[in-house]
């Protein structure tokens, strides 16, 4: 059965090729949008079918709300009432949430017992990258809003999905993810810093704005995350029992509506971070409600956020996309081709100084590889936010959506190709695979 409709989803994106090519060719290059929308989507199912091309279904997706996006703007800008760019932020804090589920305090411990790769990799975080951008940006000579968005995606922390590329690898997982974790706890102070350095020339930097949004939207979810991990997998009889699960979910909730209904003078300082806090009540109260029905009541698999957050991030990043791209439609017809070339340039350079750099400090080979994903694959789901948020340019955002973009791309080839060459001395991987992928 399974062979059956694996055929079947070949042929029809095939079916969709030919009307695609044959509508250009009769000149109505307008009216490929159906066949070339539907092509794409039933490539990422066949991909997602398919047991070596899995890992590729996640960049087909993106590739197929990008298309839509360039064919139906309007699908991606305004419902009635409702501007689906106030979606953006909420979107990146649940991304953010679950990237913290995937935390526990003993990665954090862990910098004690390896602190010179940890080390190593953020200097190479908040250093290369960043002049990396800079350098590219003023190279290809882009506007300075799209060239500040460049600088941004350098000036990031790192991004989750250099876990699963360091996994596949064969690298140092659990060095990964520490090293995740310590950017993306110094990115409040780094980011603005970096921005102001590098990109204040090209459009206005408010630090304390940018610095207080990160912690909005970036660090407040993921220690969010980091609770709500503990109460999904705590061996603890009161973690695992109905009637302390049902009282926290009810408290959360009640903290969530109170902190939403606040007027920000009841806040006081914590004013700033509402909406992070706000999301991350609700988001621990729906996890502590999910496992009393799921584990407690049901019995069922301890293992249901590590399916549900993959599928829930994916849909995230892939309407965050849409939105951006259809908002800068035309600036993306114009300076795209570059944008792409910009984005292979950065993401080789991280890979290239992360490898090399590691290995002239005498890092072993596996962990310079860790290291090489770290710096070469940003948060671009953090960069997105900031320039909708901060900066509040469209523009700025289209330089993170191809970033990530092509970061899954190639991150995904070169996880292939070094697990085809173990290390010296590998034996089985390092750590645990990661739950889940991220995007931009």
């Amino acid at each position: 059965m399974r062979d059956r409709a694996s055929k079947v989803l070949t042929l029809l994106v095939g079916l969709c090729a030919v009307a695609t090519l044959a509508l250009v060719a009769l000149g109505r290059g307008a009216a490929t949008g159906p066949p070339a929308v539907a092509g794409l989507t039933l490539l990422a199912l066949r991909f997602a079918a398919h047991p070596k091309l899995r890992s590729f279904s996640f960049t087909i997706w993106v590739f197929a709300w990008v298309t839509a996006s360039m064919y139906y703007p309007a699908a991606f800008g305004d419902w009635p009432g409702f501007d689906l760019g106030i979606l953006i932020v909420p979107l990146i804090q649940v991304i953010m949430f679950g990237m913290g589920t995937t935390l526990s305090l003993a990665d954090f411990g862990r910098v004690l017992k390896m602190p010179w790769p940890v080390f190593v990799g953020m200097v190479l975080q908040f250093s290369v990258m960043p002049l990396a951008g800079f350098a590219i940006a003023t190279l290809f000579a882009f506007e300075p809003e799209i060239a500040a968005g460049v600088i941004l995606v350098g000036s990031c922390s790192g991004g989750v999905a250099s876990n699963l590329m360091a996994y596949l690898a064969r690298g140092n997982v659990a060095l990964s993810v520490t090293m995740t974790a310590c950017s993306t706890l110094m990115s409040p102070l780094m980011t603005p810093f970096l921005m102001q350095q590098l990109a204040g020339r090209l459009v206005p930097i408010d630090f304390v704005a940018m610095m207080l949004s990160i912690l909005n939207m970036i660090v407040v979810p993921v220690v969010a995350g980091l609770l709500a991990n503990k109460i999904l997998y705590g061996e603890a009889r009161w973690e695992n029992s109905a009637a302390p699960l049902a009282a926290g979910a009810a408290a959360c909730a009640a903290l969530a509506i109170g902190g939403g209904l606040a007027g920000p003078e009841l806040l006081g300082p914590l004013a700033p971070l509402r909406n992070g806090l706000v999301l991350g009540a609700a988001m621990i109260g729906v996890v502590s409600l999910a496992k009393l029905v799921i584990n407690v009541l049901l019995s069922g698999p301890r293992n249901w956020m590590d399916r549900a957050l993959p599928v829930a991030s994916m849909v995230g990043i892939c309407v965050i996309l849409g939105i951006i791209v259809a908002r800068s439609r035309e600036e993306l017809l114009t300076v795209g081709a570059a944008l792409f070339v910009a984005a292979i340039l950065h993401n080789a350079v991280g890979y290239v100084l992360g490898y090399w750099a590691s290995r002239a400090v005498r890092l072993d080979e596996r962990t310079a590889r860790t290291v090489a994903f770290e710096v070469g694959m940003q948060n671009g789901g953090m960069a997105t936010g900031l320039a909708m948020s901060v900066l509040r340019s469209a523009n700025a955002a289209l330089a993170p959506a191809i970033f990530g973009s092509w970061m899954n791309v190639s991150g995904s080839v070169l996880a292939t190709w070094w697990h085809a060459r173990p290390a010296p001395g590998d034996g089985e991987r390092t750590g645990a695979p990661p739950a889940r992928e991220e995007g931009p």
